[in-house]
Parts: structure tokens; sequence; C-alpha cells
């Protein structure tokens, strides 16, 4: 018994070829032949009895090469997309650390009635009635601090050098004019 020589066989290197011309690329033709004969056995029952493979793998070969382009077209679209919505600089995280760290003094070199408020209400998010309750002052001295120490803060931020530490008021000294203790 001899066996007939598969058809497909002789179309191995047209079809080389041809994926060679749509692509240029040795290997890529390659994986396109590939992919072509892959989906031709699986839609084998489309060729009709009697009709020639050559043509309708060729079909079945430009279509694949086709689908590949525009996958590749809207990928790169995305991937293009992707990056003009990602910043092109990133900050180094020490940087981050660095501010952080700066900013932390900054607070714990405020003044401790400041600090202490400001801690209640924006950090602990009290209110001022219930921050100057536990201060054990009226809730517009808690008011009062609040806004001095973020006003102290903000200037900081600002790069103001005398932002911290804040001048504290100089103590007035009366002297007498008389020894004898008179005024």
């Amino acid at each position: 018994m001899t066996r007939t020589r598969d058809p497909i066989l002789d179309l191995l290197t047209p079809l080389r070829r041809y994926a060679f011309a749509l692509t240029r690329n040795r290997a890529e033709a390659d994986d396109l032949v590939q992919d072509a004969l892959l989906r031709g056995h699986e839609q084998r029952r489309q060729l009709g009895a009697g009709k020639a493979p050559g043509p309708w793998l060729r079909a079945i070969l430009r279509n694949r090469f086709l689908d590949r382009r525009r996958h590749e077209v809207a990928q790169a679209r995305r991937e293009a997309q992707f990056a003009e919505t990602t910043p092109q600089v990133i900050d180094a995280p020490q940087d981050s650390a660095l501010r952080l760290s700066q900013l932390r003094r900054a607070f714990l070199d405020l003044p401790q009635d400041q600090r202490e408020a400001l801690e209640l209400v924006a950090v602990e998010g009290l209110s001022y009635g219930d921050a100057g309750a536990t201060l054990g002052v009226p809730a517009g001295t808690v008011m009062s601090r609040v806004s001095r120490a973020r006003a102290r803060l903000r200037a900081f931020e600002d790069g103001v050098p005398e932002a911290l530490p804040e001048p504290r008021p100089a103590l007035k000294l009366v002297a007498r004019s008389d020894p004898g203790g008179r005024p």
C-alpha cells in the first residue's frame, strides 16, 4: 500500500515565501505559517471537497497577519496612552522621607500649647470644644492656638526661615529710679 503525499506539504514553501513577503522577518514568517496551518486544521471542514487548499490557506495566513498587525497597533496605542498618563519623573522615596522628617521636626518645634492644640484638633479629630475641655481652656483659645500653629507650619512649607522657632516676647524690666525703693 502506497501512501499519497499530503498536498499541504507541497504548500509549505510557497506559504513561507508569502509569509516572509508580508512580515519581512524569517522567524515571524515561520510563526505565521504555523499559526495559519493550525487554524486551517481547526477549520478544515470549511474547505469543500475537491477544492485546492492553497488559496484557502493563503487567505487564512493573510487574515492572521492582519489580525496580528491590528493587535500590535492597538497594543502600541494603549501603551502610548498609558505612557501619557504616567509621570515621566518619579520623586525618589528618600526625598519624601526627608521631607516628612523635616515636617515632623517643624511640628515638634512648635510651642507646646500650639502643638497640643493642633494634635488634638487636626490629628485626633476632636472638636474645638472637646479639645478645649481636654486642655482646660476655652474653645476660642484652642482655635487661636491651632490657627497660629497652622500659620507657622505654612510658613515653614513656604520656606520662610524665621518660621521656626517663634520669637518669644522679651520680658520688660522695670527698674526703680530711686534706690530707696520709690518709683
